[in-house]
């Protein structure tokens, strides 16, 4: 697992590098220096990543598509993209404690939880993929997916595998709805579609019937916790969102018919649609349905979705 720290240490490094963040390479590596030795307390391990404001910048990592692939084939589920430069620097600094003492690793990023801001929780969430012993951290992932930060949700949930490899069913499911509800990317929680299953399924089905039931909107990606043989209620739902007039939610539908395999239902609406929704049935009769096919029916970053009718904390 040192393996795994020293790598990803590496390419986070050379991104900062590469981003022009020559002071923060250089104070992240004093400071990793120092972690390393394993002299600081975990006090003065919390006070540091508070401190990594003062010499990281807030903007957006930015590492280019060929890094960012690289990423991902160091750590399977690891997406860089939307990293900011602080959080690539404060991360460095969690490897490198992680690094320097495995046994007491626990009690310093739970000391350094207790007392985290915003942006603090966002680069700890981030850092669990990479920490050994990722089942001492998965109850903490856990609690990451009852926040209503949505950049805290997303640093815990998406763009990494940890959630879909640690997090017990119960956890797991809770991530996926929460998600539904906050408006967060459910396409991009790494693995989703190695962990869907018909429970995740019932669930999203009886959240339509509600948001049905409120006169509310569907989201698109709700449609994508439908998956195996398909059930008379869920065809029942989809063929009702395909009859309505959201085209996001309608796209989705028709990509969860093909998840569903229901070639012969997809090539009807193919000889009924046209534009957008035409393109996307093409592309279930195709075999484009997986997670990432979501990507392109997913509630726009920024947009603000419908206040639902309950919480799912």
């Amino acid at each position: 697992m040192t393996d795994t720290l020293q790598t990803a240490d590496r390419w986070i490094r050379e991104a900062l590098v590469a981003g022009g963040h020559g002071k923060a390479v250089e104070w992240s590596d004093a400071e990793a220096a120092k972690l390393s030795s394993g002299g600081p307390s975990d006090a003065q391990f919390a006070q540091t990543l508070s401190l990594a404001s003062r010499f990281a910048p807030r903007t957006g990592l930015a590492p280019s598509p060929e890094a960012s692939a690289a990423a991902g084939d160091l750590v399977p589920g690891w997406n860089p993209e939307r990293w900011t430069g602080l959080e690539a620097v404060r991360v460095r600094l969690i490897l490198a404690r992680a690094m320097a003492d495995d046994e007491g690793l626990p009690s310093a990023i739970e000391e350094a939880f207790r007392y985290a801001d915003e942006g603090e929780l966002c680069a700890l969430y981030r850092s669990l993929q990479f920490l050994p012993g990722p089942e001492r951290f998965a109850w903490r992932s856990g609690e990451g997916c009852r926040t209503n930060m949505m950049s805290v949700f997303e640093a815990n949930g998406c763009d990494t595998a940890f959630p879909a490899a640690s997090l017990d069913d119960i956890a797991w499911r809770q991530l996926c709805v929460k998600a539904l509800f906050i408006g967060a990317p459910l396409w991009r929680v790494s693995g989703f579609d190695g962990r869907v299953d018909a429970e995740l399924g019932r669930m999203a089905l009886d959240l339509v019937d509600e948001r049905r039931a409120a006169g509310r909107s569907i989201s698109p990606e709700l449609w994508l916790c439908l998956s195996g043989a398909p059930s008379d209620r869920a065809l029942a739902a989809l063929d009702a969102e395909l009859a309505g007039d959201d085209e996001l939610s309608s796209r989705g539908a028709a990509l969860a018919l093909g998840r569903l395999g229901c070639q012969d239902r997809l090539k009807e609406l193919a000889g009924s649609t046209e534009g957008a929704l035409l393109e996307t049935v093409q592309l279930a009769l195709e075999g484009h349905h997986d997670q990432a096919a979501f990507g392109a029916v997913s509630i726009p970053e920024g947009a603000t979705p419908t206040t639902p009718t309950a919480t799912a904390d």
